[in-house]
């Protein structure tokens, strides 16, 4: 395993993180606790999951599974996103929320803090100096190590970043953003800011819901027990990923990739990981199995030829327009 330091901290996590948003639905408590075993094992020492990844099963069949082994890992989950009870204010990232979320957080995972605590995605009611004040309390009172954002746009991590710095509060040291071969529009702005910043990237999505594995058969309905056919996340991921256009890029993706012999995963983590903005890779698995292949993408050096195509194939899918900010200065 290979690892990266996380933005301006001096953290260390391995170049793949375990995601785990299927534990406890697609996967069962036994063979998830498997999987993270396995990864500890590989010298994964990345863990990433949220409160309320499958009604916040997730949390507890990590908690139980670590049992022995919690310093030995990275544990980064989240805060915001959906409602976590019937009360009006069981969402989002107020004082209140951030405070009930992070207690809850820690009984199902059984530890006494947590390493990365992501405010899971922008909140437009709530000031983001109220969410970082009541982040930084939760610094100070050593239940959180490091505080990371997730989907945030560039503008929002930019004004997260100066609220921090003018009020003297702990600031997003992690950005997770959804990232891969055929969805790079983070490239623009995003990027950019993070590696000025210094900010860690621990991008989702690598594999675009499993549609870069070249597996999947547009002329066929998503096969059973992937993230397409999922009754959970099923409607989402189509709407995201499932179209004719991105089965025409994943066409060319894969032959490029059979022609150096590398599976889809293989080269589609392996392209990521060679932008060195980027912190570390979550990556889902259902088995041992894939897991070995996901981190296997660690040790593929992609060809010159084949990062030509992926440019060309994302020209494709976002044809060159005139862009506002396209046009830097340039200093001899």
């Amino acid at each position: 395993m290979k690892y990266r330091k996380l933005g301006r901290t001096g953290l260390l996590v391995s170049e793949i993180c375990l995601g785990t948003m299927t534990f406890g639905n697609q996967i069962d408590e036994a063979e998830s606790s498997k999987l993270i075993r396995w990864a500890i094992n590989a010298g994964i020492n990345f863990i990433d999951t949220a409160d309320q990844y499958v009604d916040s099963r997730s949390e507890e069949i990590i908690g139980k599974a670590l049992k022995g082994s919690r310093q030995s890992v990275v544990l980064a989950t989240k805060v915001g996103a959906w409602k976590s009870g019937p009360d009006i204010n069981d969402i989002g990232l107020s004082r209140r929320h951030i405070m009930d979320g992070i207690e809850g957080s820690l009984r199902r995972l059984g530890t006494d803090y947590i390493d990365i605590f992501y405010a899971h995605k922008p909140d437009d009611v709530t000031p983001i100096e109220e969410t970082l004040s009541a982040l930084d309390d939760l610094v100070r009172q050593g239940k959180v190590r490091y505080i990371g954002c997730s989907n945030y746009l560039a503008w929002q991590l930019c004004k997260a970043l100066w609220v921090s710095d003018i009020k003297n509060l702990v600031r997003f040291d992690c950005n997770q953003p959804p990232y891969n071969l055929i969805t790079r529009g983070i490239e623009d702005e995003l990027l950019p800011l993070c590696a000025s910043e210094r900010v860690g990237v621990c991008v989702y999505n690598p594999l675009a819901g499993g549609l870069l594995t070249g597996k999947h058969d547009p002329s066929w309905p998503p096969t059973e027990g992937t993230r397409f056919s999922n009754k959970r996340q099923g409607k989402v991921y189509t709407n995201r990923y499932w179209s004719p256009n991105n089965f025409e890029a994943v066409a060319r993706l894969k032959e490029a990739a059979e022609k150096h012999g590398h599976s889809m995963a293989q080269f589609s983590l392996a392209w990521i990981l060679k932008n060195s903005i980027i912190t570390s890779v979550t990556c889902g698995a259902n088995s041992i199995k894939q897991l070995e292949e996901n981190v296997s993408a660690i040790d593929v050096t992609l060809t010159e030829e084949e990062l030509k195509v992926c440019d060309e194939v994302w020209l494709q899918l976002r044809p060159p327009r005139f862009y506002y900010g396209a046009q830097q200065l340039h200093r001899l």
